[in-house]
């Protein structure tokens, strides 16, 4: 009778075949699902949805207004900056046109007349302005200072010289009735463009 045929045992599996499977699963759970167990059966996996629950459409919308608000800024001040020399120079002028006016009407008609240097140069001097204060003017502070003993005024012509020496502007300031041992200290300045640079000359300075 022929004996019974042998079943053999189930083999083992390999050690670390589950274990390394598992590990798979575990490294692509965040992307695929329906990991298979083992075996020689197909494994399919598909993208996992992403969780909307939090997101809002309102940051994009805050980030492009925040852009549109930083380009805007940026061409303000770009155009701020283009004219802000002008501006100072205009704001400067302003602050002193009215009696600079003055001024130069009594000292232009006391200098009629008047040859060479005048009689008052000793008692005037000039100082140069920084661009900084003038808004970019070409400026001087015209220093009157009354050495007699007795009130007088004064009457100053200064010009502004080119590169070669020639008088390319000419400007009028003085004071009036100033006392004994008193100063004052008009401010004269250019109306021809920064470019070329002119030198300021004192020419005249006439007391009457």
């Amino acid at each position: 009778m022929p004996s019974p045929s042998r079943v053999a045992p189930p083999r083992a599996l390999r050690p670390g075949t589950r274990p390394a499977a598992a590990l798979t699963c575990l490294l692509t759970a965040g992307l695929l699902t329906g990991c298979g167990g083992g075996g020689g059966g197909s494994t399919t996996g598909t993208p996992s949805s992403p969780n909307t629950a939090s997101f809002s459409g309102t940051m994009p919308s805050a980030i492009a207004s925040s852009a549109s608000s930083a380009i805007a800024s940026a061409r303000a001040s770009a155009s701020a900056a283009a004219s802000s020399a002008s501006v100072r120079a205009s704001e400067f002028e302003a602050s002193v046109s009215a009696e600079s006016a003055r001024r130069t009407a009594a000292a232009q008609k006391a200098l009629k007349g008047v040859q060479g240097g005048g009689n008052a140069r000793s008692e005037v001097a000039m100082t140069g302005l920084s661009r900084n204060q003038t808004g970019g003017v070409l400026a001087v502070a015209v220093t009157i200072t009354n050495k007699t003993g007795q009130k007088a005024s004064y009457a100053v012509q200064v010009d502004f010289l080119d590169s070669q020496g020639h008088v390319a502007e000419t400007r009028y300031t003085g004071a009036e009735n100033l006392e004994p041992g008193k100063k004052q200290q008009p401010i004269v300045f250019s109306h021809e463009p920064p470019e070329p640079k002119l030198t300021p000359r004192l020419t005249k300075a006439q007391r009457y």
